[in-house]
């Protein structure tokens, strides 16, 4: 029995494109550095900033499951404040991109970066980098 996703052409299963599945989240918080310390308090925040990212793509149905999805950054046109990050995974997903905020990653495991691809799931965490500013 063949899917409804696939076609059956001169003796191969062809897949149609689709966009895959998936499952994202902004970390978002607070920045206490100073300026933000003197002029703000716990019961009136400052205003939240994004922190990070966790992307979660499912590719269930990879037609080459030996090679890994992978992401790419691009410039977002004329905007400096965001950039676009795509991942390709190859036949039968079509490329699936988002907009993020365009900021220094922190690529340490021990500060929250990831990119794994098992089973069928690719995760790219990532938190971006605090700049501590000192005298």
């Amino acid at each position: 029995m063949i899917h409804s996703r696939c076609r059956f052409i001169g003796g191969m299963i062809k897949y149609r494109p689709r966009k895959p599945k998936y499952f994202n989240r902004v970390h978002t918080g607070y920045e206490w550095n100073k300026y933000n310390q003197t002029h703000y308090d716990h019961d009136n925040p400052p205003p939240k900033i994004v922190q990070g990212y966790k992307f979660n793509i499912f590719y269930p149905d990879l037609v080459d499951k030996t090679k890994a999805p992978v992401y790419t950054i691009e410039k977002d046109g004329n905007s400096s404040e965001t950039c676009i990050i795509r991942f390709h995974a190859g036949p039968p997903y079509e490329d699936i991109a988002f907009k993020i905020v365009n900021k220094e990653w922190e690529y340490s495991h021990k500060k929250g970066y990831k990119c794994t691809f098992e089973r069928g799931i690719l995760h790219v965490y990532f938190n971006f980098k605090r700049h501590r500013y000192r005298r």
